[in-house]
């Protein structure tokens, strides 16, 4: 069974209103016309026009042919080669530059229609005015608006291809701030589980130990003994549950440490390992949770792995300040010596990329802490405030396309009266994978629209160095063939030519139409023609002068156009 593409309504809306315009515009040229022939020049370009216009969207090439032969069979026309469909040939010429996206096809297209043009000139044998025409006006008005129609296109594929980029990165940006949440909420639970399940496992002894009291009934110790078989399958259960929930085995900063790793631990081996670090404690050491603890621990241990990846060889500084009722975390690393190494080598501390700070502020804020981090002083700074028992908060909703994820931050750094920089600078390195890909896909649209750019600039200035030269030939041959009516009255026949050679101009007119060649002549006389007048625009009179061995045996005048 055939199918039959029938186009949409939008587009035959728009094609109807484009063949309107356009007839109209040839209609109004058929109007100023003197002598023109209906069926010649009105209904024949209607009906072209009534294919051209929506074969335009499947053939633009072929549409852009068709209305440029309207414009060659003007030249035909004994008065003037303009008419309307010069508007018509401009606005097809666009749409083939908008549609098409290939530039070598639509160019053979216009290099075959000025060809067309000029060969057309060439076979009727039109004046020179004619070939002006076809030389200027019929080029601009194929080339020039396809340039604009190309232009067009590749601005709308930018601004297309950029917002579809955008989408992406916001997508990207929001999977992975997701991604770090629940690892570091999986990282929590494993943590709960540590201290958690150990608090249970004394009980649980505890439970046993009491179990064997002498002085206990038979009830109670049966009572006892479900309560310790109660909570070991709690522990049981709890340690199942965080295997699921934890990803599987990392190269994260951390995996694999002992939960009982203290804060100066991790210090000390930090300066062990040649890492220059100064930190300092005030206040006194209150009675932390095993998590505020913990969290405070990950906020120094994730510091401290940014600064040696990314800013190696520069000081660092901790900070830990303890206050009623919470503990402020500060850590500063300068920035790296100018002849020190760009970036220090991958080890055992190595961060985990974009995601460390997002994490970690995952972590804070189920805590009900704060954290900021940013440039400072040339340098990096991350600052945490924890209180000292973890408080329910709730869950930090997660930055969708168009909603910058410093925005949380921001709010927490007014509320404290903190002027530091929001969280939106995550980390001083960007993610190398996403930035190259994207990077090349924006910058291969955006050469492309430049190179379209520079071409619709550049097409212009290559045509006018190749037609305006050809133009000021022509109009410098029409204007130094300029004879005057009133030395044309002083010539007489029959005097020699060196004689009269001061009243002549510096060269006859070379292009004298069919009618003024052909018109009779004296035997065996050469004749000359000059114009009249220096009007470029219109067909002026010519003068005739007939030379038989240099002297002027005729002069007459022979009208613009064919009588």
């Amino acid at each position: 069974m055939l199918h039959t593409r029938i186009p949409p309504v939008r587009s035959v809306c728009g094609d109807v209103a484009l063949w309107g315009v356009l007839a109209a515009a040839t209609g109004y040229g058929f109007q100023d016309a003197s002598a023109a022939s209906p069926a010649l020049d009105l209904l024949l370009p209607l009906a072209v026009l009534a294919v051209a216009v929506p074969l335009s969207r499947r053939r633009p090439g072929a549409a852009v042919v068709l209305v440029n032969g309207l414009c060659a069979l003007g030249m035909a026309d004994s008065a003037t080669p303009a008419n309307a469909h010069v508007l018509s040939l401009a606005a097809l010429s666009c749409l083939l530059g908008a549609r098409v996206t290939a530039a070598r096809r639509p160019l053979l297209v216009l290099a075959g229609c000025l060809a067309a043009d000029l060969a057309t000139c060439a076979v009727l044998r039109t004046p020179a005015v004619w070939w002006f025409y076809a030389l200027t006006v019929l080029p601009a008005a194929l080339l020039l608006p396809w340039l604009a129609g190309r232009h067009w296109r590749g601005r709308r594929e930018l601004v297309r291809e950029g917002w579809r980029l955008a989408r992406s990165l916001e997508e990207r940006q929001h999977l992975v701030a997701e991604r770090a949440r629940l690892t570091e909420r999986a990282d929590i639970a494993a943590d709960m589980h540590d201290s958690l399940g150990h608090a249970l496992s004394l009980v649980a002894l505890r439970a046993g130990a009491l179990e064997l009291s002498p002085d206990l009934t038979y009830r109670d110790r049966a009572d006892l003994a479900e309560l310790r078989g109660t909570i070991a399958d709690a522990v049981e259960q709890l340690r199942e549950t965080v295997a699921v929930l934890h990803d599987p085995p990392r190269t994260e900063t951390g995996a694999g440490l002992p939960f009982n790793d203290t804060i100066e631990d991790l210090l000390g081996r930090a300066v062990a390992s040649g890492v220059p670090v100064r930190w300092e404690r005030s206040g006194a050491g209150p009675t932390l949770s095993p998590l505020a603890e913990r969290g405070m621990y990950r906020v120094v241990q994730e510091a401290l792995t940014n600064a040696m990846k990314h800013a190696p060889d520069g000081a660092i500084r901790v900070r830990i300040t303890h206050e009623a009722d919470r503990t402020r975390v500060s850590v500063v690393n300068a920035a790296p010596p100018a002849d020190g190494p760009a970036q220090a080598a991958e080890g055992p501390t190595s961060g985990v990329g974009r995601r460390g700070l997002m994490g970690l502020r995952e972590r804070v804020t189920v805590l009900g802490g704060s954290l900021w981090s940013g440039p400072y002083q040339g340098g990096f700074r991350v600052t945490a405030v924890l209180p000292h028992q973890a408080t329910a908060r709730p869950r930090t909703p997660a930055p969708g396309p168009g909603t910058a994820p410093g925005t949380q931050a921001r709010t927490h750094g007014r509320r404290t009266g903190s002027a530091l920089p929001s969280v939106t600078a995550l980390h001083p390195a960007p993610d190398t994978d996403t930035v190259s890909e994207s990077a090349k896909r924006l910058v291969s649209v955006r050469n492309a629209a430049r190179r379209r750019s520079a071409a619709a600039f550049a097409a212009p200035v290559v045509a006018a160095a190749f037609f305006v030269p050809a133009a000021v030939y022509l109009a410098w041959q029409l204007t130094t063939s300029v004879l005057p009516p009133s030395r044309f009255d002083e010539l007489t026949t029959g005097r020699p030519r060196t004689e009269l050679a001061p009243l002549l101009p510096a060269r006859a007119y070379p292009y004298p139409p069919d009618h003024a060649r052909s018109a009779p002549r004296p035997p065996g006389a050469r004749c000359e023609f000059y114009r009249s007048s220096r009007d470029l625009f219109h067909e002026v009179d010519l003068y005739r002068l007939c030379w038989s061995h240099n002297t002027l045996v005729a002069k007459d005048t022979v009208p613009a156009s064919q009588p």
